[in-house]
């Protein structure tokens, strides 16, 4: 992945779901009229050379096998929690890369999140950092708005500025990064997408089969 070389921003790609209410592995089950594995939507959503870095963490052997064959770096782990899948995957991107203006938490079950809007997210984060200097302190959230709806529907991904490390690092037990969201929303701003869809995620097949007749409508490959 070509690098940004004015604002290095990773992304850990959370890949470690149980897919308890699924049933077995979301992550790859064929998806959209490609059928190919449902993570594989995540790859091309973070394909960007406004990311400095990026890096799946998962527990799954088989999600390893498919991100090798991709070439996307990935960090198999047996930890129990979600604030180990946030913890690992920031710390191995930090390892990469210590100097790091943020990071972007991007869920593998969104499988109609398109990259322009990951794109905006990072664009917006830059636009920050170049005229307000307090975007390690900021947090930018994915969100969409429908006309005349004064009430987003916000989602993921979610990119932190490099302020919120520590905390990110230092997690409470089971839980994500919504509690720093919940800790700071005065410094959340949000990006609206174009499409409602590209916050849903696929907890069961039925979402699933939804949501892949959705791509097929917008011949999405």
């Amino acid at each position: 992945m070509a690098e940004n070389k004015t604002l290095p921003v990773g992304c850990v790609i959370m890949a470690s779901g149980l897919s308890t209410r699924f049933g077995s592995n979301k992550l790859l089950t064929p998806f959209g009229p490609g059928r190919e594995p449902m993570l594989r939507r995540a790859f091309a959503a973070t394909d960007t050379p406004l990311l400095a870095s990026r890096v799946v963490v998962a527990r799954s052997p088989e999600v390893e096998t498919l991100c090798r064959e991709v070439s996307v770096p990935c960090l198999l782990h047996a930890l129990p929690g979600q604030n180990d899948t946030v913890r690992l995957g920031l710390e191995a991107l930090l390892a990469e890369r210590p100097d790091l203006a943020g990071c972007m938490f991007l869920p593998g079950d969104q499988p109609l999140l398109r990259r322009e809007s990951v794109e905006s997210l990072l664009r917006a984060f830059a636009e920050h950092l170049r005229t307000q200097k307090e975007t390690e302190r900021m947090i930018f959230r994915l969100a969409y708005r429908a006309k005349d709806d004064p009430t987003p529907l916000v989602g993921s991904p979610v990119l932190f500025g490099c302020g919120y490390f520590p905390a990110l690092c230092t997690l409470p037990e089971g839980k994500g990064g919504s509690v720093v969201l919940k800790a700071h929303p005065e410094q959340v701003q949000i990006v609206y997408a174009q499409r409602r869809e590209e916050l849903l995620d696929a907890d069961t097949p039925e979402a699933l089969e939804e949501l892949s007749a959705i791509a097929a409508q917008w011949c999405v490959t």
